[in-house]
């Protein structure tokens, strides 16, 4: 087994940390980004300056587009390395103003809300800044490829997910008070500082419906109907969840069938332990009803990992005809279409030989715990 703190990440990182570059790390809060970025910093050569921002006086040395204030941040360091750089008002001039003024300091900025953060650095940084996401601990770095604990830790990474804290505690009870203490307290709470948006009421019950739909076709207006919303809400707040790493979409793919469903969407979350928090469920797998659901969304995450950190670039749909036929995920990559199912309890492999007909340049393969180590180490 790998050591759990060595996260596929860091060589990356390290890797992109240039003069007059921002490297940009984003992920959801508790993920462990400030513990990579402590461990870099433990192995980088040099004078390093570390500012977090959720600190109030650590943010006021940066939060001014003064230079004379900010030379006595950046003046005579190797490296500057702001944790929670949204909290920022103008992070991305500030960023500019330091990259333009002093072009041999290597800069890290970290967020945990990619839709406030994005927004803030994009312009002023255009071609000089490196964005990489970190996500929940991956199987992939957890254990080397086919090692037998893949299989004996499945049920408690799909109940309990993999935030590290959470992973690494060996007290079932105290597995779920972490995973409560997120969902009432951290895993919204930069949605809730966005904009002065304050109803974290409205924002949960979405995240429950949503928990129960999980690898079902949503309806934006159904979720607004359940909650009294309007539908242009639902949709703002499905959009800030998955800029805050909560959740993500998964649309229709269709090219050549008039019967192919296209215009509705699934979500998934990041951490299965959320989504089981979420519903307050944390029976073990043979005692749930979900299995199949829990599955289906762990594979897709896992493989989202696995897609990031080797940096391979795909295009992840969907399919399903009127007449109800179906596979869960479709993944276009260098030109050709592999077709996924996510079977939790094989049984018999069955093809599915209208999207092969129409689309003969594809590939199919169920996934199975059997087949898992394959599908998130090799493409």
């Amino acid at each position: 087994m790998i050591h759990l703190l060595s996260r596929q990440l860091k060589i990356r990182l390290m890797e992109s940390l240039k003069p007059g570059q921002v490297t940009v790390l984003y992920g959801a809060r508790r993920v462990g980004k400030t513990t990579l970025i402590k461990q870099i910093m433990a192995e980088l050569q040099g004078k390093i300056e570390f500012i977090n921002c959720d600190v109030s006086i650590d943010r006021a040395r940066i939060d001014t587009e003064e230079f004379t204030k900010l030379e006595l941040v950046a003046k005579g360091r190797d490296y500057l390395i702001i944790d929670e750089a949204q909290k920022i008002h103008n992070i991305g001039q500030i960023l500019k103003i330091l990259v333009d003024n002093f072009p041999e300091l290597q800069i890290i900025a970290s967020g945990s809300a990619s839709f406030d953060l994005a927004s803030k650095v994009g312009e002023p940084l255009t071609g000089r800044k490196k964005i990489l996401t970190l996500y929940p601990l991956a199987v992939s770095e957890l254990f080397e490829p086919h090692h037998p604990a893949i299989k004996e830790k499945i049920d408690q990474l799909l109940v309990y997910g993999a935030y590290p804290a959470i992973y690494t505690s060996d007290d079932p009870k105290d597995k779920q008070e972490q995973l409560r203490e997120l969902v009432e307290s951290y895993l919204y709470k930069d949605i809730l500082e966005f904009e002065g948006i304050r109803n974290a009421g409205k924002i949960k019950d979405l995240l429950i419906l949503l928990a129960y739909q999980v690898g079902s076709e949503v309806s934006l207006r159904e979720l607004g109907s359940n909650l009294d919303m309007h539908v242009a809400t639902v949709s703002k707040y499905l959009d800030l969840l998955e800029k805050a790493f909560v959740v993500f979409n998964l649309r229709g793919f269709s090219r050549n069938l008039r019967k192919e469903v296209v215009k509705t969407s699934k979500y998934y979350f990041y951490d299965t332990g959320i989504r089981n928090a979420l519903i307050n469920n944390f029976n073990p797998l043979s005692l749930r009803d979900d299995q199949g659901k829990l599955w289906e969304n762990f594979c897709m995450v896992e493989r989202r990992k696995y897609l990031e950190y080797n940096r391979i670039f795909a295009n992840h749909h969907f399919w399903r005809t009127y007449d109800q036929k179906e596979i869960d995920l479709v993944e276009e990559r260098d030109g050709k279409l592999f077709a996924y199912e996510f079977k939790f309890k094989m049984t018999k492999e069955k093809r599915p030989k209208e999207f092969l007909e129409t689309y003969p340049n594809s590939e199919f393969r169920a996934i199975s715990p059997d087949q898992l180590s394959d599908f998130v180490t090799a493409a």
